[in-house]
């Protein structure tokens, strides 16, 4: 459909936030048309705005006349978070040298576990994610994590969410995450075994930030030393407290709006 309608209502910026998240939607090369279409616009809408995104670099046109994300885009990327990633990396490589485990260090943005740095092991283990990437909260160590220690009402906010699913065996009901949630923050730390994807397991404690919750640390492993993990915990105790007390003085809120939450999931 190639009318008007579409752009009734709609602000310049909601349009441009629209084509840029067409990417996010499908991470490739785009025709105009097909970011028309993703971004719910009519055809010239979109040639206007891409033409003058394209000017400012925040999206590039390629050898086939198809559209990909800029540089630009990934320049401004590298300030989100940056004082927590460039404090906590170091320990989080600690972290890594001491396990031989790929090891990762996410903080809650709305519904999702952003993560802030990630250093992979060299053993195989099926890549889910990477540092600026983000994955639901119900199906990783970190994000049961977050969801643990957070104030009730985030707690209870989510579990009324519709639980997304993953390719493992992640959990969707809300009484059983709630009662698992609760064993989290009682023993200190989380576990999960196949519930983003099959082949891969994870553990994680918290790190907390002025007296709450500040971030999620975790290790990942593959499936077959999901027997391990515990053993671990010492370690990702010691870090967590090292990168406690090396970003105290950086106030979460201006890193990343973590208390935002987004109640109406499409």
């Amino acid at each position: 459909m190639a009318g008007g309608n579409r752009d009734a209502g709609r602000t310049v910026t909601a349009k441009v936030l629209s084509i840029l998240g067409a990417f996010e939607k499908e991470p490739r090369p785009l025709a105009l048309t097909e970011i028309a279409e993703l971004a719910d616009l009519p055809v010239s809408t979109a040639h206007r705005l891409v033409g003058e995104l394209a000017e400012s670099a925040f999206i590039e046109r390629n050898a086939e006349g198809r559209y990909q994300l800029g540089l630009r885009i990934w320049e401004l990327s590298q300030n989100v978070g940056r004082q927590l990633r460039e404090a906590a990396h170091p320990y989080v490589q600690d972290l890594y040298s001491l396990t031989g485990e790929t090891s990762q260090l996410a903080v809650r943005d709305g519904d999702e576990a952003l993560y802030i740095t990630r250093v992979y092991g060299t053993r195989r283990v099926p890549r889910s994610s990477r540092a600026g990437g983000r994955l639901p909260l119900n199906a990783t160590a970190v994000g049961k994590i977050l969801l643990a220690f957070e104030e009730q009402w985030v707690r209870d906010s989510y579990l009324n969410l519709e639980l997304p699913r993953t390719a493992g065996r992640a959990i969707t009901n809300p009484a059983r995450l709630a009662t698992e949630l609760e064993q989290v923050k009682e023993q200190g730390f989380a576990m999960t075994l196949e519930e983003l994807r099959r082949g891969t397991c994870s553990i994680a404690v918290p790190v907390f930030h002025t007296g709450r919750i500040g971030a999620g640390l975790g290790l990942v492993l593959p499936t077959d030393r999901a027997n391990t993990r515990e053993r671990h915990l010492p370690a990702l105790q010691a870090i967590s407290a090292r990168i406690e007390k090396a970003t105290a003085h950086i106030p979460l809120e201006t890193l990343i709006n973590s208390h935002r939450f987004a109640p109406d999931r499409k």
